[in-house]
């Protein structure tokens, strides 16, 4: 019986070979479809993974409340372009929130401001970060060189700052600013205390959260910023002189467990609600973003792997298609194997048999062509980066910097289909063929 098969194996073989154009064009619908399926999932792994790195940088345990700004019907009556808009967090909701919610074991108040930073002739346009020394843990901060902000400088109100990785590049192109250098913010000097290693920027969370770029930040003691500059500032835009009047930008909350976050989160907006006549901030939690992003992985996964299935598809129809023509071509021979005695299952098995080596070989090849999916999308990136600078910065950072994540299971899942489809596709072509009456073969020209 095993050498039956190994009989009809070799026979399947030859008689692919004697037309290896066709059997090589067969041979590529189902590579195509083998790393169609490898190449799609990887590449959604990829920005997968990357948005919920993203997501997670922001912690698991954290909560974060955002001021938002009022829209623009907060004019006076007088339609006057010179107005001042109270709104957001206060200090009072800070301590509110610390001294009644007991699942909050971290509280960390945070006042950012759009400011130029000038050093000598040079200046830069960024954002001003009043903050804690708990602000460089909880963003997953570096420092480059120096130190950052301690209990000190805030208890002290000291005059200090340090720098974001590109601020500092900036001001201080060829000297070390921790070197006893000081920038000029507005009227008053902070004296340089330490420079930020480079920080990959945030992507925006809906209107609640913006994308933030720590590159161009510089932090000082939050009560240096509330002592020196005050909660009251004049932002100038082209006909417009506008006083802003905001106490906090943002307040980040770490519960002590994963599992008091939601009700922690549910807390928090009940209390600034009883306090705040206009919706004028908004609760962020990356537990919660982070569940809906699996979910969403979920989804995007599926809706990929149906995409590349449908080449799959397409290439198990070049085999059905290619095997209808191959048995009318060698109906004589099928007459002539029945003449001598051969069984209408050893014609199915024989046909069988080649749609499955085309499957199989289509399917190996298809998974080494997967596997070149990193490679292959990091040289296209490159040459595109490269000829079209220009489109290439306008694509969003996640796909930019997106790396394919190999799915392992992705690689039998695509090889089995093949085979299966090999199969499927392949029966219809065996059984007409076992199905034909020997005399009329042996008369077919």
């Amino acid at each position: 019986m095993s050498f039956v098969w190994l009989r009809t194996w070799q026979l399947g073989v030859k008689n692919l070979w004697m037309h290896p154009l066709r059997s090589l064009l067969t041979v590529l619908g189902i590579f195509i479809g083998v790393a169609s399926v490898i190449w799609l999932l990887a590449i959604g792994e990829g920005i997968s993974r990357k948005a919920q790195e993203q997501i997670e940088s922001l912690g698991a345990t954290n909560i974060m409340i955002r001021s938002i700004k009022p829209p623009a019907d907060a004019l006076d009556n007088t339609g006057s372009t010179h107005r001042v808009i109270p709104y957001g967090l206060t200090r009072q909701d800070y301590e509110r929130l610390v001294d009644t919610i007991p699942t909050i074991e971290e509280a960390l108040p945070i006042r950012e401001i759009r400011y130029r930073f000038m050093y000598g002739p040079r200046k830069m346009e960024g954002r001003l970060v009043g903050c804690t020394p708990e602000y460089l843990e909880v963003n997953r901060l570096e420092v480059d060189r120096g130190r950052f902000l301690t209990d000190t400088d805030l208890r002290e109100k000291k005059n200090y700052c340090v720098l974001g990785h590109n601020v500092a590049k900036e001001l201080f192109p060829y000297e070390d600013p921790t070197n006893q250098k000081a920038i000029r913010i507005e009227e008053n000097y902070y004296l340089v205390v330490g420079v930020m290693k480079s920080r990959t920027p945030t992507a925006g969370i809906g209107g609640s959260l913006a994308a933030q770029e720590f590159n161009n930040d510089v932090y000082i003691p939050i009560s240096t910023l509330w002592s020196r500059i005050g909660d009251f500032v004049f932002i100038r835009r082209p006909g417009v002189m506008e006083g802003e009047y905001l106490e906090l930008s943002q307040i980040t909350l770490r519960v002590d467990s994963v599992k008091n976050v939601m009700p922690t989160a549910d807390l928090v907006k009940e209390t600034l609600a009883r306090h705040h006549r206009k919706e004028d901030w908004a609760v962020v939690v990356p537990l919660e973003l982070l569940e809906q992003a699996r979910t969403t992985r979920m989804m995007f996964i599926i809706f990929m792997g149906l995409i590349a299935a449908v080449s799959l598809v397409v290439g198990g129809i070049g085999i059905m298609n290619i095997m209808l023509a191959t048995v009318t071509e060698r109906t004589r021979e099928i007459g002539i194997r029945r003449a001598l005695g051969a069984k209408r299952s050893d014609i199915t098995r024989q046909f069988l048999i080649e749609t499955v080596v085309l499957s199989i070989v289509g399917g190996i090849t298809g998974i080494f062509g997967g596997l070149t999916c990193g490679p292959v999308l990091r040289f296209l990136r490159g040459r595109l980066e490269d000829a079209l600078p220009d489109i290439f910065e306008q694509l969003p950072p996640v796909i930019r910097a997106v790396e394919p994540i190999l799915v392992p299971w992705s690689i039998p899942l695509a090889f089995g289909i093949s085979v299966v489809i090999g199969v499927i596709f392949g029966l219809y072509p065996a059984m007409r063929a076992a199905r034909m009456d020997p005399i009329e073969a042996l008369r077919h020209e």
